[in-house]
């Protein structure tokens, strides 16, 4: 049985009130595991803070150690904010395409937005731009990638269009990763190089209030569509001519998908750098607590992924002096997520 199989069975427009509402349940206790890791996440570091006196500034803002208040507020809410925002994006964005294509494989960066970002920072690195500079050319970069992944399955009008646009985003993919190898080719190995990779392997070391207030409308208004489009999914999951049938303009969902779950990644991508996984087996875990009702998985996937990438950043930041990147931790501990979810989905519907 597959997951749109399950989905008719267990978790669609015949469900339950009673199951509906276990659901909501499980968005709650999801809700308070996020709000749990956070307040975790403040005293996870290496200058050690306890719980006690963590509380205490946040409820009296007063410390006996002085410099408690400037690492809770400066150093760590961005990195934890950062953390939240940008593993719940990349998350929500996973399990729209994912829905969208009925393809549990499908990833944020399908159809080449984190390949075109990657490229826009490091032409904005060797071009010795601002960090600024840096996140506009990967925003924009990003996004033009998707643009002509569409331009390119538009020019493909006689075979199936998701198929063609599955192959389009390949294709740009592909160019804007030779594109990032030519630029690193040509970057000094002294200076230019070593920082375009480092940007490469994401991280929220260097994440400011700033950089999250420019990059928090992006976000919003690429996600509020994609919840408000949520049931709109449920019944594409049926198929395209069952979804035309029941009133869903399918050519407009497409667009509203593609255009805001590419957004949202183009909008992380650009003040993180590249973080795999998330969008990937993120979607898989939320599928597994919640079903595949599109109304619980999206919230649902935001909340898994911003506690993910808050343990995530948590273990960047504790295990040595050095942080080690957020894409190597991520690629780590997905990669053999993914093999135990594979493993699982052989014998359990999903």
């Amino acid at each position: 049985m597959n997951w749109i199989s399950a989905y008719r069975k267990g978790s669609g427009t015949g469900r339950s009130g009673k199951a509906f509402a276990e659901g909501w349940g499980g968005l709650f206790a999801l809700t308070l595991l996020l709000a749990g890791t956070g307040l975790f996440s403040f005293t996870v570091g290496r200058y050690a803070i306890s719980a006690g006196e963590m509380l205490a500034y946040l409820f009296t803002g007063k410390c006996a150690d002085g410099n408690v208040p400037v690492l809770l507020v400066q150093v760590r809410m961005p990195r934890i904010l950062g953390a939240i925002l940008a593993g719940g994006a990349l998350s929500v964005s996973g399990a729209a395409y994912q829905g969208l294509f009925r393809n549990p494989m499908v990833s944020p960066d399908m159809l080449g937005v984190s390949s075109g970002a990657g490229f826009g920072a490091a032409l904005a690195i060797l071009m010795s731009l601002g960090i600024t500079g840096i996140q506009v050319m990967a925003f924009f970069a990003g996004l033009t990638a998707v643009f002509l992944a569409l331009f390119i399955s538009k020019l493909m009008t006689r075979h199936d269009r998701m198929l063609m646009l599955v192959l389009a985003g390949m294709i740009t993919g592909s160019l804007f990763s030779a594109l990032i190898s030519l630029t690193k080719y040509l970057a000094d190995s002294e200076s230019k190089l070593p920082d375009i990779t480092f940007w490469l392997m994401g991280s929220l070391a260097e994440i400011t209030m700033s950089e999250l207030k420019a990059v928090l409308p992006a976000v919003l208004l690429a996600l509020i569509p994609l919840l408000l489009s949520s049931w709109k999914l449920n019944v594409l999951s049926f198929g395209e001519e069952e979804a035309r049938a029941l009133g869903v303009h399918t050519q407009r969902l497409r667009i509203t998908v593609v255009c805001c779950a590419s957004l949202l990644t183009a909008s992380i991508v650009s003040v993180t750098g590249l973080i795999g996984w998330v969008g990937l087996i993120i979607p898989h875990v939320a599928r597994f607590l919640v079903g595949p009702n599109n109304r619980l998985l999206l919230p649902a996937s935001f909340l898994i992924g911003s506690s993910f990438l808050l343990l995530v950043d948590d273990l960047s930041r504790s295990l040595s002096s050095l942080e080690m990147p957020l894409g190597i931790l991520t690629s780590l501990i997905g990669a053999p997520v993914f093999f135990a979810i594979l493993r699982i989905s052989t014998k359990r519907a999903w």
